[in-house]
C-alpha cells in the first residue's frame, strides 16, 4: 500500500485540524463545537496573541521567549496524560491547557523571527 492510501485511510475519518469528539466538545443550544476543547483554546490563544501582536508591535527578548515555551508545557502534560490513561481531563481544563499553550505557542512562534539576535548571534 503507498504512503498516500495509508494516509487516506487512516485521515478519512477523521478532522485535520482537530479530531473533533463529540465529548470533548464544547455545545451550545445542542450544537456541537467542530473543535474539542483543547483545540477551541489553542486556536484562541494563538490567533487572539498575534493579533495583538500585529496591533501593538511588542519587542523580544530571550525571557519572553523561554516564558512562551513554558506555556506549552501545560498542554502537552494535559493531553499526554490523558493519552497514557494517566487520568481523565476536563473540557474546562482542556480548554484553559489549551488557551494558555496557544498564547505560548503564538509567543514561540512570533519570536522565532528574532531568535539570532536573541542568542547575540549576526545574522
Amino acid at each position: 500500500m503507498s504512503l498516500i492510501k495509508m494516509a487516506r485511510k487512516k485521515f478519512s475519518n477523521t478532522h485535520i485540524i482537530c479530531h473533533g469528539i463529540p465529548e470533548r466538545s464544547f455545545k451550545i443550544k445542542g450544537h456541537q463545537f467542530p473543535l474539542c476543547a483543547r483545540c477551541t483554546g489553542l486556536y484562541l490563544g494563538s490567533f487572539s496573541y498575534i493579533g495583538l501582536v500585529l496591533i501593538f508591535n511588542w519587542g523580544f527578548n530571550l525571557t519572553i521567549f523561554i516564558m512562551g515555551l513554558l506555556m506549552i508545557v501545560p498542554t502537552f502534560v494535559d493531553g499526554f496524560t490523558q493519552y497514557l490513561n494517566l487520568r481523565e481531563s476536563n473540557n474546562t481544563l482542556r480548554f484553559i491547557s489549551g488557551l494558555v499553550g496557544g498564547v505560548g505557542l503564538a509567543i514561540v512562534i512570533t519570536s522565532l523571527r528574532f531568535i539570532p539576535g536573541l542568542l547575540g548571534m549576526v545574522y
